[in-house]
């Protein structure tokens, strides 16, 4: 098995022949983990694959971003988190183990220096939502949330953190630059990607992939590496527990997803341009 690079397999979200690496059939735990888990379960999923994984994952749709709080783990040195998604995943309110609240169990480790996430588009980072989310933490300088403020008046421009077209990759490489040669663990939630470059199970974002090849180009020459994950591939929703489905149902959009085919195949193309990039 590689030591590089690995598939862990959830939910079948992703095609094994298009990304031809090595693969860990966890379907087992998909239910059981999906959108949220106690964290029982949480701590004997990781018990359980701790001592397999590689420094660079792929694994399933963005309902199981919380287990990057699992993965920032095995880091070996005090190190920045970069995470391209269209929601912060900063939420306060319990459960703690979910994937709209990952952030949290990331900054509760000492090896995580900050969270940085970039291209959130939805209404979370804006009042009166953001009152949810760990202001706290950004406050404190620890959690960095850049959404898109391109729809919203000129007050809003002024938020901590808000991006715009014309010069978020201006922001982009200033934050590069303030980094100082800290190492760096990226995630990547497809979600974050129009809605016609990757098939999810959220609302789709603003970022086209050539905004984060870029990225991950200008991540590569400016800094370290040392991990990272990609996930956000849309999956047939299945739950192990009737709270968790209620509050998976309740919290996620209708979406309208097309054909199997179509799904593997736009996700595909997605996971060849970006992949390379973050795992070479």
């Amino acid at each position: 098995m590689s030591e590089h690079a690995l598939h862990l397999n959830l939910d079948d979200a992703w095609r094994e022949s298009d990304l031809s690496l090595p693969t860990i059939d966890a379907r087992d735990w998909g239910a059981r983990l999906r959108f949220s888990a106690p964290r029982r379960e949480i701590e004997n999923f990781y018990a359980t694959f701790a001592p397999r994984l590689s420094p660079f994952l792929v694994y399933g749709s963005g309902d199981f971003h919380h287990l990057t709080a699992l993965w920032l783990r095995r880091l070996a040195c005090l190190t920045t988190v970069v995470s391209f998604d269209n929601h912060p995943d900063w939420d306060i309110r319990p459960p703690k183990w979910s994937c709209g609240a990952w952030v949290n169990r990331a900054l509760e480790l000492r090896q995580v220096k900050k969270v940085s996430v970039w291209g959130c588009g939805n209404f979370e980072c804006w009042w009166p939502r953001q009152i949810l989310g760990n202001r706290r933490a950004e406050r404190a300088g620890r959690l960095e949330v850049h959404p898109w403020a391109d729809d919203r008046s000129v007050k809003d421009h002024e938020r901590r953190g808000a991006i715009i077209r014309l010069d978020w990759q201006r922001r982009f490489l200033a934050f590069i630059k303030g980094l100082g040669g800290t190492p760096v663990y990226v995630t990547i939630d497809l979600d974050c990607l129009r809605a016609e470059e990757a098939v999810t199970n959220w609302e789709g974002g603003r970022f086209t992939l050539a905004d984060l090849e870029w990225a991950l180009t200008e991540l590569r020459n400016g800094t370290r590496i040392v991990g990272g994950d990609l996930c956000g591939a849309y999956s047939r929703p299945i739950y192990a527990r009737r709270k968790q489905r209620f509050a998976a149902e309740f919290d996620h959009p209708n979406v309208n997803p097309p054909g199997l085919v179509e799904i593997r195949n736009i996700n595909a193309t997605a996971f060849h341009r970006l992949w390379p990039l973050l795992a070479q």
